[in-house]
């Protein structure tokens, strides 16, 4: 009885759609979406470091807006290819968790815009993703300028007496808006005083004329944003 012996070729070998999913996405469309996914994401990243408006300015979420413009475009890119790795794309990640605390409400906005646009690139939708970007951008950077209150203040001041608090208070309330005495501790020694100041005038040179009254230890002004103060 003769034997017949079979030709396996590399094709037979790889035959589980891993050839045929290496030219499902066009080199061209893979080039175009992540060039314009990392220049909506350095725009991105522009808009929030002009319009921040918080106390502690992180370069490190600038830079994660922009990489997370391009992972998301990359992402959609593949799933949009493969129906059995969108499934598994989405049981991989329900597991993943963002326990990062957000302390400025407009970082998951900006978040959420650096999500939709990779969406959005990757869908192929590049006049919608790019004319969105620019109206949300011009939007933001003319909010940010515009100022509805007053600037708010911390001033803390540390005294020897009650007479030297009552001076601090006359003293500066004909200078502010609105003074509210927000804690107070008293030692044996000296009466650390904490007033929110809104100022009439931009000007905080008063600070260094309180710090020059009999009894008055030192003096501090600390701008803030308002958010965890009423």
């Amino acid at each position: 009885m003769p034997f017949t012996f079979m030709t396996i070729t590399f094709d037979d070998i790889f035959k589980s759609s891993f050839l045929e999913n290496f030219n499902t996405i066009p080199v061209f469309d893979m080039v175009t979406t992540m060039l314009l996914s990392f220049i909506l994401g350095l725009f991105i990243f522009y808009i929030y470091k002009r319009t921040y408006a918080g106390v502690m300015y992180s370069q490190s979420f600038g830079i994660t807006l922009i990489a997370l413009t391009m992972i998301t475009s990359m992402l959609i890119l593949a799933v949009t290819s493969n129906i059995v790795l969108s499934l598994g794309m989405v049981g991989a990640l329900s597991i993943v968790r963002f326990r990062t605390a957000i302390k400025e409400p407009s970082d998951i906005a900006f978040l959420f815009w650096s999500i939709a646009s990779g969406i959005i690139l990757a869908a192929g939708f590049f006049p919608l993703a790019v004319i969105g970007a620019a109206v949300i951008g011009i939007m933001l950077l003319v909010f940010s300028q515009y100022k509805s209150f007053e600037q708010p203040y911390i001033l803390i001041v540390h005294c020897d007496s009650k007479e030297t608090e009552i001076k601090v208070r006359e003293y500066v309330e004909p200078k502010a808006k609105k003074l509210a005495l927000k804690s107070k501790t008293v030692t044996k020694d000296a009466i650390e005083l904490n007033y929110e100041i809104r100022l009439k005038e931009d000007d905080t040179s008063f600070i260094n004329d309180l710090y020059d009254f009999d009894g008055v230890n030192y003096t501090v002004l600390v701008s803030y944003n308002g958010d965890y103060m009423s």
